[in-house]
């Protein structure tokens, strides 16, 4: 028999219950599990080594992204497309761009959000430099160089999701405008996501821009199926 489990938190309790069978299945059901919020609350080593790990695997796959010529989604798809079209190095350009959408996220998440996006956003340029030093890459293959980026862009992103982190982005935007207008997040991030895409032509090939959209696609599906509510308990 194939039992299905909810999560529900209250009062500082994590409670994992027992959610219906499939048709055909066995109706009994065993008892609910019950987690204590504290046992599954991410330590402050956990939490650091989290924003390491997530920052330096973000970093490293915008760093693919750069050498195969590429852009993705989001503000780190513009960091790159500015990158291309101005002698400024990336790691400023994203420091510069995200930080004002950090400080944003007071209003949205609180200040312990607001400072580990700050930290993250930091990191990721920090880490920037270090792979141009220690990771010198000339031009690579820009299928390999595109889809291995987003992946592990994604997976990056992932990580610092899971610690309660960022690296900024029109995320806190959409958010501002969704509670203000009833706009969904999700069509205004869409909407970014294609103008810095579709604004990559000037600086890159339409075959460059197609792969790119292909590669931003391939990272919001790291995301979605990943990022969801009820699968993961940690916090």
């Amino acid at each position: 028999m194939r039992i299905g489990y909810g999560v529900a938190r209250q009062n500082g309790v994590v409670t994992a219950h027992p959610t219906a069978p499939a048709e055909g299945e066995d109706s009994t059901t065993g008892p609910s599990l019950v987690f204590d919020a504290k046992a599954t609350e991410h330590g402050v080593v956990e939490d650091v080594l989290g924003l390491l790990t997530g920052t330096f695997i973000t970093s490293l796959g915008l760093h693919l992204l750069h050498a195969a010529g590429s852009v993705t989604g989001g503000t780190a798809g513009l960091s790159l497309l500015l990158g291309y079209a101005t002698p400024w190095p990336f790691w400023l350009l994203f420091a510069v761009i995200n930080l004002p959408f950090a400080v944003l996220a007071v209003w949205k998440r609180g200040w312990d959000f607001t400072l580990r996006t700050i930290a993250s956003i930091g990191l990721v340029s920090g880490f920037a430099l270090v792979h141009q030093h220690f990771l010198p890459l000339g031009a690579i293959e820009p299928i390999y160089g595109t889809l291995a980026g987003n992946l592990l862009a994604g997976v990056g992103v992932l990580i610092l999701f899971r610690h309660r982190s960022s690296v900024g982005g029109v995320h806190i935007i959409a958010l501002l405008l969704q509670d203000r207008t009833g706009i969904r997040a999700g069509w205004t991030l869409m909407a970014f996501d294609v103008v810095v895409i579709l604004s990559a032509l000037l600086v890159v090939s339409w075959q460059s821009v197609v792969l790119s959209a292909g590669g931003a696609v391939v990272l919001n599906l790291v995301l979605a199926l990943n990022h969801r509510p009820g699968r993961y308990l940690g916090h």
